[in-house]
């Protein structure tokens, strides 16, 4: 069955909602959580079938077996189902098995040539597919398999984003990095993104906080791992909530418009305007900044100093970083300016000093 839901989200109330448990892990299991997601009137229900785990002891599903078991409890509440393939095999049995969505891990996006195989299994069929972001911030990696599948015949797509690996960070299990799903919107605007809070946060306190700024980037929807009895789940536990905090979740959720009204363009327009005229006055100050590292550059050039004089750049790193506070800006973000406009004038010397 053909569900083309690339092109009938508008059918289902916003968020487009995927809820369902990291892993299925038992036929009553999967059905009880079926059952009880169905109030929260998700598009798919999604249960893990293979997973693809960082470590070889861990549980890495229940296989072939599971497939009917996450079918039945799909057409018990009437909500098409979802699992991650990595394979052609996967490919065929869940096809086999009636499975009406298949999604692309992010460790399978990784690698064109998994993907082309999924591509190759797939073509002729109508069956949407969606696609994880890399587990490395690569977006033309993420379009590159979107491409894969569109020259296979596929054209019902949609983007998963699941955030990026990252060690020991404080806050996120993977880091968003927004401007990579926000990258893809203006590269392939035809293709919905969707917003996976559970592997970004890697933690049920944070999924609030996650799927609130995918609503208010104006994602599509989420998906979110949803288990009767998460502390309990075989994968993934800590990300996991129960049925009824996925209704919480939502019903928590500010839904704000993205079309904005004509008699609001007169002060949103108005601002905009101010704001235009301020960058053009950024960039003029960016370009006279070039002009006197270029002469320093040739300055160097004759008297035989290199480029990078590294303490006078520390220097200028923690002056301007200690006044982060005071400028009402985040660290990160000044410290990501400053490295840009570093390496700017890194090329502007580097072309006088050889040309």
């Amino acid at each position: 069955m053909k569900l083309d839901l690339q092109n009938n989200l508008k059918r289902y109330k916003r968020p487009f909602l995927i809820a369902g448990p990291c892993s299925v892990e038992s036929e009553d299991q999967v059905m009880e959580i079926a059952k009880s997601i169905a109030i929260s009137k998700p598009a798919l229900i999604r249960g893990g079938i293979w997973k693809p785990r960082t470590r070889p002891d861990s549980f890495e599903g229940v296989g072939t077996i599971g497939l009917p078991w996450l079918v039945n409890a799909g057409k018990e509440v009437g909500i098409p189902v979802t699992t991650e393939v990595a394979n052609a095999k996967h490919v065929e049995a869940a096809l086999k098995a009636g499975v009406d969505v298949l999604w692309i891990g992010a460790r399978t996006t990784v690698n064109p040539f998994a993907v082309q195989e999924i591509a190759d299994a797939i073509q002729g069929t109508e069956i949407t597919v969606m696609v994880k972001n890399p587990i490395n911030p690569d977006l033309m990696l993420w379009i590159g398999a979107f491409e894969r599948f569109q020259k296979a015949g596929i054209t019902d797509l949609i983007a998963i984003h699941r955030g990026f690996s990252v060690y020991k960070h404080p806050r996120y299990r993977n880091v968003p990095n927004w401007e990579i799903p926000i990258g893809l919107t203006e590269e392939l605007p035809e293709i919905p993104v969707i917003c996976d809070p559970s592997h970004i946060s890697g933690r049920r306190d944070g999924l609030l906080h996650v799927s609130q700024k995918a609503m208010d980037l104006n994602f599509a929807g989420l998906m979110i791992e949803t288990h009767n009895n998460p502390d309990k789940a075989w994968s993934d536990a800590q990300q996991q909530i129960t049925p009824e905090k996925l209704s919480e979740l939502l019903q928590q959720l500010i839904l704000r418009k993205a079309d904005i009204k004509v008699e609001e363009l007169d002060f949103i327009g108005f601002q905009r305007s101010k704001i235009a005229e301020l960058d053009n006055q950024l960039f003029k100050l960016l370009k006279e900044r070039m002009e006197i590292v270029r002469d320093i550059g040739l300055y160097k050039k004759e008297n035989n100093i290199t480029i990078l004089q590294s303490d006078h750049w520390k220097r200028m790193i923690n002056q301007r970083l200690s006044q982060a506070k005071e400028l009402e800006l985040t660290i990160d973000f000044l410290r990501s300016v400053l490295d840009a406009i570093h390496q700017e004038s890194i090329r502007h010397q580097t072309k006088v000093m050889n040309p």
